[in-house]
C-alpha cells in the first residue's frame, strides 16, 4: 500500500492545533496560526507567509458582516430597543404562555441570528429573557438552558450563519439560498424547545410584577419609534431579495444603513465608543476566522484536503451510515474547541463526501451540528455564559438539561442530511 505524504501533514496540522488549543492553552486563532505556520515548514514551503495572509482574508466579506452587524446590534441595545422589544411581547402576550414562550425564545435568537455568534445571544437578548423567566416560575437552570438553546439556534438561523460560510468557502459554494432550510432547521426547534422547556413552570404573573424586572421607561416614551431600526432592516433585506438590482447592496451596508434610525431614537449614547466597543466584542470571532482561512489555505496548498476528501469517499463508498455515525460524533466533539473550526476541519470534507445530495440543505445540517459544540465541555461556550447570566456557579446544572435537546437536534439535522433531496423537493 502507497504511503501519503499528506497523512504527515495531516497529522502535524491537527496534532499541533489540539496541543496549542489543550496543553499550551493558547486562543484558538492563536493555535490555528501555529499549526498553519509548522505545517508549512515540514511541507517543505518555508516561511512563506503570503498563505497565511491570503488565507486570512478569505473571509473578509464575512468580517464585514460580522462588524456591521454587532454595531447595528450595540445601536439597538444602547438605545433601549431590545429593552423595548421585551416589554411589547411580555405586556401583551403574557397571559398566553404557550406564544410568550416561543416569542420570547425566538427574541433571544435574534442577536444570534445578525451576528453568527450564541455569545452574542446569551450576553443581551439572553441576559433580558432569563430574569423574565424566573419571575414566571421557570427554575433557575432551566431559564438558563433556556437561553443557551437561543444563542445556538440562533448562532444557526438565517441571514448570518458563520459555520455554512466557511463550509461554502471551503468548496466554492456561495451564500445563496440558505434562509428556508435555516429555518426550517431551527424555528421549529426553538418553538419546541421553548414549550418544552419553561411551559409546565409558568405562573400567573401581574404585569406590575413583572414591569418590575424589565426596563420600561424608553418604550413609554418614545413607544414604536424604538423598533425603527429593525423595521428598517427588515425592509431592506425584503427589497434586496425582490428588487436585487436597486437594494442588494449587501449585508455590511443593510445593517449599518439600519442602525441610523436608532441614533436618533431613544437613548443617546456615544457613537464612537459603541462602534468601537462592538468591534472589540467580535475580534475572539474574526480571529478565529482568520485562522480557519488560514487552515483551508495550507490544506489545499500541501494536498491534505483532497487526502481528507478522497479517503471520506472511499469511507462512504463501504459504509454511508459510518459516515453519518462520524459526523454526529467527531463535529460536535471538534465543536468544543470551535464550532467555526469544526465546520472547516470536517465540516468541508464531510460535505465533499456528501456529494450527490443538496449541497444547500447538506451545508445547513452541516452547520447545526457544528453548532453543538456550544454545548460541549470543557469550553461548552453557550452553556458557561447561560450559567454567568443567571448567576449559577456550576454551568453543569444548565448543561444537564441540554444533554437531550441536543441529541435531538443532532437526530433532527441527520434527517435533513440524508433526506436532502426529497426535503428539496418540497421547498420553493
Amino acid at each position: 500500500m502507497p504511503f501519503d505524504i499528506e497523512l504527515i501533514y495531516f497529522v502535524v496540522l491537527a496534532g499541533t492545533f489540539l496541543v496549542g488549543c489543550f496543553a499550551l492553552k493558547l486562543p484558538v486563532s492563536v493555535a490555528m496560526l501555529a499549526a498553519s505556520l509548522l505545517t508549512l515548514i515540514v511541507s517543505g514551503n518555508g516561511l512563506d507567509i503570503r498563505h497565511l495572509v491570503e488565507g486570512s482574508f478569505s473571509f473578509l466579506d464575512t468580517f464585514l458582516v460580522i462588524v456591521s452587524a454587532m454595531i447595528f446590534m450595540r445601536f439597538m441595545t444602547e438605545n433601549g430597543g431590545l429593552d423595548a422589544l421585551t416589554v411589547v411581547i411580555i405586556k401583551y402576550f403574557r397571559n398566553v404562555p404557550v406564544l410568550l414562550l416561543p416569542l420570547l425564545m425566538i427574541f433571544a435568537m435574534f442577536p444570534g441570528m445578525i451576528t453568527g455568534s450564541s455569545t452574542a445571544s446569551v450576553l443581551t437578548a439572553g441576559a433580558i429573557v432569563a430574569p423574565v423567566l424566573m419571575t414566571l416560575g421557570v427554575p433557575k437552570t432551566i431559564a438558563g438552558a433556556f437561553i443557551a438553546m437561543a444563542g445556538v439556534l440562533g448562532m444557526i438561523a438565517p441571514p448570518v450563519n458563520l459555520p455554512v460560510m466557511i463550509i461554502g468557502g471551503g468548496i466554492d459554494m456561495p451564500y445563496v439560498g440558505f434562509t428556508i432550510p435555516l429555518l426550517l432547521l431551527t424555528f421549529p426547534l426553538g418553538i419546541v424547545f421553548s414549550l418544552t422547556f419553561a411551559l409546565k413552570h409558568i405562573k400567573k404573573v401581574s404585569w406590575e410584577e413583572l414591569s418590575a424586572k424589565l426596563e420600561t421607561k424608553g418604550y413609554e416614551t418614545h413607544g414604536f419609534l424604538l423598533f425603527l431600526p429593525i423595521l428598517t432592516l427588515i425592509v431592506l433585506m425584503i427589497l434586496g431579495q425582490l428588487l436585487p438590482g436597486i437594494f442588494g447592496m449587501g449585508l455590511p451596508l443593510t445593517f449599518l444603513l439600519s442602525a441610523v434610525p436608532a441614533i436618533f431614537i431613544g437613548k443617546k449614547f456615544n457613537l464612537l465608543l459603541t462602534a468601537k466597543n462592538a468591534v472589540k466584542d467580535v475580534l475572539p470571532v474574526l480571529g478565529i476566522l482568520a485562522g480557519v482561512g488560514m487552515i483551508i489555505q495550507v490544506m489545499t496548498l500541501t494536498g491534505v484536503r483532497g487526502f481528507i476528501v478522497v479517503n471520506s469517499l472511499s469511507a462512504v463508498a463501504i459504509s454511508s451510515a459510518l459516515l453519518y455515525a462520524v459526523i454526529v460524533v467527531s463535529m460536535p466533539l471538534f465543536g468544543a474547541i470551535s464550532a467555526f473550526g469544526s465546520a472547516s476541519v470536517l465540516g468541508v470534507p464531510f460535505m465533499l463526501a456528501l456529494l450527490g445530495q443538496d449541497q444547500i440543505i447538506v451545508a445547513a445540517a452541516l452547520a447545526l451540528i457544528a453548532g453543538l459544540g456550544d454545548f460541549m465541555p470543557p469550553t461548552a461556550l453557550a452553556a458557561i455564559f447561560a450559567a454567568q447570566v443567571i448567576e449559577e456557579k456550576k454551568y453543569s446544572r444548565v448543561l444537564k438539561h441540554l444533554i437531550v435537546p441536543g441529541l435531538v437536534i443532532a437526530a433532527y439535522a441527520l434527517i435533513f442530511i440524508i433526506f436532502s433531496r426529497q426535503i428539496r423537493g418540497f421547498l420553493p
